[in-house]
């Protein structure tokens, strides 16, 4: 079992453990409501160090990057950062992951921790000439700081002036004591806020450092208990629960990050351009329960008459709405129907609306 560089901090703060993805990683430390609530109203801390990091060096890169997502690469600028997806050549993914444009011939990816052996291997089959692959997962470390008071704290320990970084952008500079650290605006909650990339050995300090400068405005150390609900509640998709090999973009509502004109090649263009052209025969949509009940991953999705419709992929119990929430696959047909919804918990049929997302 893995752990990042922050583990005894996680220990001294009385986080409550357990294996994620080969890590042991923070679940909860204060409790994942009060957490979640902070996030949304103040400011949290994550330790999210366990993700994958792989440059993509080379004239080619851009060339070979293009071949193998499903996002136009093109379209990426130095600076700016681009969500995309790994088809598996099936109509499947891969994974889904971001890239950062450092320079002309220099591409950063982030990817899923669960995926990071997989996605390696993967990536490795299509590399072509002038293009070097490099797996700096274990010498990067990675914070997120998200929240609304996230720019305030952040903006007490550097000079770069974040209220002017557009989305999905990055630059590089000095935070606290550290030169050269990437800070970058996406995030995974609905919260705003921003990532920290660094070195191993300057994590520590600036962790403790993050925590003391957002003391005052109720800034809280954040596990992944509190990620997955702060998530869930922007119907953001998570790989293994909404998103696997037997899904396809435009049944998990991404085909806006597939793209597929004529000069963008690579190895599914004809099967998402006959999925397109044909729709599919399952959607994944947000439902909101109408009862007090959490539906869980793996529960059915029935219409009124009983039948099988679907199945969910990720639920919880929405610490902002009170409500149960969750994300599921349902039958095309159905969809378009004003019917009703019920999740089958245990033995009985629990009452739920379709609704858009986000839920908050």
């Amino acid at each position: 079992m893995k752990r990042t560089p922050l583990y005894e901090k996680h220990l001294q703060l009385g986080a409550k453990m357990a294996l994620f993805a080969g890590y042991e990683m923070p679940i909860e430390y204060s409790g994942i409501n009060s957490e979640h609530l902070a996030v949304r109203n103040k400011a949290g801390l994550f330790d999210v160090s366990h993700m994958g990091e792989f440059l993509v060096k080379g004239t080619n890169a851009a060339k070979f990057l293009q071949s193998i997502t499903s996002n136009d690469i093109y379209k990426l600028e130095v600076g700016k950062i681009q969500y995309t997806l790994l088809p598996n050549g099936e109509g499947g993914i891969v994974d889904d992951l971001l890239i950062y444009q450092i320079n002309n011939n220099e591409y950063l990816l982030v990817v899923n921790a669960f995926n990071r052996e997989k996605d390696w291997e993967w990536i490795n089959i299509f590399i072509i000439e002038d293009v070097e692959i490099i797996d700096e997962s274990d010498n990067i470390s990675l914070l997120a700081i998200q929240g609304p008071q996230a720019e305030a704290i952040l903006s007490l320990l550097t000079t770069v002036e974040l209220s002017k970084m557009p989305y999905y952008s990055f630059q590089n500079g000095k935070v606290g004591d550290f030169e050269d650290v990437l800070i970058s605006k996406t995030g995974y909650t609905g919260a705003g806020g921003f990532e920290l990339y660094l070195k191993n050995n300057q994590v520590e300090k600036l962790w403790d450092l993050i925590l003391e400068k957002g003391e005052s405005k109720g800034i809280l150390p954040a596990g992944l208990g509190a990620r997955d609900t702060l998530r869930l509640e922007m119907g953001y998709c998570l790989y293994g629960n909404d998103i696997d090999e037997t899904t396809s973009p435009f049944e998990a509502g991404l085909g806006w990050i597939t793209k597929l004109t004529d000069d963008k090649k690579f190895n599914d263009l004809e099967i998402l351009r006959e999925q397109k052209k044909s729709g599919v025969d399952r959607v994944l949509k947000g439902f909101v329960m109408q009862q007090l009940a959490i539906p869980r991953q793996g529960y059915l999705i029935l219409n009124e008459e009983g039948e099988e419709i679907g199945v969910v992929t990720s639920g919880t119990m929405s610490p902002v709405l009170g409500k149960g929430i969750g994300l599921g696959y349902i039958k095309s047909d159905f969809v378009n129907s004003s019917e009703n919804i019920y999740i089958k918990i245990r033995n009985r049929n629990i009452p739920a609306i379709i609704t858009k997302t986000p839920f908050v």
